[in-house]
């Protein structure tokens, strides 16, 4: 192990590389959540759209007339963009999409047709339709129940049809949608038929009334009328008949479409799984900056401007578990190690003889830290360690560390036992002095004379002291005692400890801020995977 990735201390402010996939790693639930909801969203709503083939036909308005009425000298004029789309409403009007319906039995269609066509997840939905548009077309009569059927299907077939002019020309198409593309190719050819026949019954009634019956441009047109209803099958036809008489003409007949209208399903997929990583490493980078916690040993020295003596990495195991329990290889221990290391560079370069471990707000483990810390010190670097667990209102080193009942700091403080009853020895580990029991007020017996007169005792017989109390955030004994020690020591958990709260407790601590040595980041993680970590 590297353990540079355990105690890792920035020489500079600058942001580098490591920086940016940390918060990346650390926010990958964030990612992972963000990425799989709209991939997952966009997945859904994809296997409920059917796919639509789409099929055109070219027309053309070539206002070639058989009689000059007003309705066609209009047409003979400039062949501008209105006509254009006049002759596009036409095509979508009811009498022309009625015809249609009625020649390719649209509203014989069985109401879930659709389901042919789409995903068993779309089925379910237009089983679900069905049966309800059902259960209502049993109570109307058989004629009623025709009629609705067939108003359902001229309105299902105008939101399928699109008219769109060709610019700078008297030409448009007329597309049409369907899920069938054989059915989107014939619908698209008996709508521009029917809109010929339409354009030619227009001809043959002014027709009639100006020659008559028997005039034999009538009975021309007659016979163009026929010939294109007998094509209303849809299939093709011979392009010469397609042209016909009529004031509109068919240029471009529809054909079977091979790929579904708009864009591709594995596209759209694709491109929604880019975004949504593009939209999760934003919500990363978010979540990061509005996060006020202390994070890193960056944030330590950028917003609390303090040293970072070191990192107590995450344990893989319950909390209650001690240092003395686990595995020497794993990288919870050796942060105890490199921690160990730092405190007695510490103690040996400025002097100190007593350090107080402090949190600012108890959530921060603090009676493990200190015996966990108390015991590498005294075991595995041979120094002789005494711990003292000044927290006199809740206190857990007892029962953490198994002592046994008996005397303790309050006895002490009280006058009601000595200094030699009082120390729990522990053999090859630190000793102890527990907390004991009280009904003063504990911040006036830290501030005695006798609280004075222990720590300059112990400092004669201890190399290193350490000592425990209750948070900063709910108690002043931490500043109490502050005046009594040599140095102070403050804990924050990572993701947990936000950093005004240490800013307040620095605050308070300001007239004996100097003995401020540093910060220890508990709890701490290393998203970065090792590999990636030590190649960049």
């Amino acid at each position: 192990m590297n353990s540079s990735n355990i105690d890792y201390r920035p020489e500079s402010g600058d942001t580098t590389l490591r920086d940016y996939l940390r918060v990346l790693f650390r926010h990958k639930m964030v990612i992972l959540t963000a990425v799989l909801t709209v991939c997952t969203t966009v997945f859904i709503g994809l296997q409920l759209q059917t796919n639509v083939y789409e099929s055109s036909v070219k027309m053309l308005i070539a206002a070639d007339k058989q009689v000059e009425a007003p309705y066609y000298r209009q047409m003979n004029g400039a062949r501008d963009i209105q006509q254009t789309l006049t002759q596009s409403e036409i095509v979508k009007s009811n009498p022309v999409l009625g015809r249609v319906v009625s020649a390719l039995a649209l509203d014989k269609r069985p109401l879930d047709d659709e389901k042919k066509f789409c995903s068993p997840l779309k089925g379910i939905l237009i089983d679900y339709r069905a049966k309800a548009l059902n259960k209502k077309l049993e109570n109307i009569d058989e004629e009623q129940k025709n009629t609705f059927l067939f108003n359902r299907a001229i309105l299902s077939l105008k939101q399928n049809i699109k008219v769109e002019p060709i610019r700078d020309t008297s030409m448009f198409t007329i597309s049409v949608k369907d899920y069938n593309p054989v059915g989107a190719a014939i619908i698209a050819n008996v709508v521009s038929r029917l809109y010929v026949i339409f354009d030619l019954e227009q001809q043959l009634a002014e027709l009639k009334l100006k020659y008559g019956e028997k005039h034999p441009t009538v009975n021309l047109i007659k016979d163009s009328i026929e010939k294109l209803k007998k094509t209303l099958s849809g299939a093709p036809m011979e392009d010469v008949e397609a042209i016909g008489p009529a004031s509109v003409k068919i240029m471009e007949q529809a054909v079977m479409p091979i790929e579904p209208a708009g864009t591709p399903k594995k596209l759209t997929l694709l491109l929604a799984v880019i975004m949504s990583i593009f939209l999760a490493v934003m919500l990363a980078f978010a979540f990061e900056y509005t996060d006020q916690t202390v994070k890193s040993p960056q944030d330590i020295q950028r917003f609390l401007n303090l040293p970072f003596l070191g990192s107590i990495a995450r344990p893989d195991f319950r909390n209650n578990r001690l240092l003395k329990d686990t595995n020497n290889n794993s990288k919870y221990f050796q942060s105890y190690q490199n921690l160990s290391d730092q405190i007695c560079l510490l103690f040996k370069n400025k002097d100190i003889k007593s350090l107080l471990i402090a949190s600012p707000n108890g959530q921060e483990d603090t009676p493990k830290l200190v015996a966990n810390l108390g015991y590498y010190l005294a075991q595995r670097l041979q120094h002789k360690v005494l711990i003292i667990d000044a927290n006199l209102r809740n206190s857990s080193m007892s029962r953490l560390l198994e002592l046994t009942n008996g005397s303790g700091l309050a006895s002490f403080l009280e006058g009601k036992a000595s200094l030699e009853e009082i120390i729990q020895n522990s053999g090859t580990g630190p000793d102890v002095i527990r907390a004991g029991n009280t009904e003063l007020n504990p911040a006036i017996l830290l501030e005695s004379s006798r609280m004075k007169e222990l720590l300059a005792e112990v400092a004669g017989k201890y190399e290193i002291v350490l000592l425990d109390c209750a948070n900063l955030k709910d108690f002043n004994d931490a500043v109490v005692l502050c005046f009594l020690v040599d140095a102070i020591a403050l804990t924050v958990n990572e993701g947990q400890t936000r950093r005004q709260v240490v800013q307040n407790i620095c605050s308070q601590l300001q007239q004996n801020k100097t003995k401020i040595k540093g910060v220890i980041l508990n709890n701490r993680t290393f998203p970065i995977p090792g590999f990636l970590y030590n190649s960049i």
